[in-house]
């Protein structure tokens, strides 16, 4: 899994992404803070990671499961965000991946596509220099429907 999460970081900094997100600062929240944001309908919390990541791990259990992965694309990605959200770019989300690569990339798209208050979950599911995680920290998961 580790090997898999480098190579992911890698591929996606050799496309430049990493280039773009130093440009701008993204918002982090912890992943306490998105469970209390998430369960009250303030804010729609995303798991960006992969089908079989999910399966294989569950999603936060107040998550939508919409993938970073999308095989048509990443317009698709951000159209399903768009229709995840009935299109209200008022609407605040987080995004959560495995370790905040792939959530702090899709936050930028999210603010590209005209989002105002979107947050990365910079710790995410197995943790990073933010934080230990979703799962270390015990918060509650559920099995991926439809995955």
């Amino acid at each position: 899994m580790l090997r898999w999460l480098r190579a992911t970081g890698l591929f996606l900094l050799a496309f430049g992404i990493g280039q773009a997100l130093a440009n701008e600062p993204i918002e982090v929240m912890s992943a306490e803070q998105a469970l209390v944001e998430s369960q009250s309908g303030e804010r729609v919390l995303i798991d960006v990671r992969s089908p079989s990541e999910w399966r294989e791990t569950g999603i936060p259990e107040t998550a939508e499961a919409v993938t970073i992965h999308d095989p048509r694309g990443l317009p698709a990605f951000v159209q399903e965000v768009i229709d995840r959200t009935g299109g209200d770019r008022e609407r605040p989300v987080a995004f959560i991946c495995a370790t905040g690569v792939r959530s702090a990339y899709a936050t930028q798209l999210l603010r590209d596509a005209g989002y105002q208050d979107v947050v990365n979950v910079k710790e995410g599911m197995f943790g990073s220099d933010a934080g230990s995680g979703w799962r270390e920290k015990g918060l509650p998961i559920a099995e991926c429907q439809n995955c």
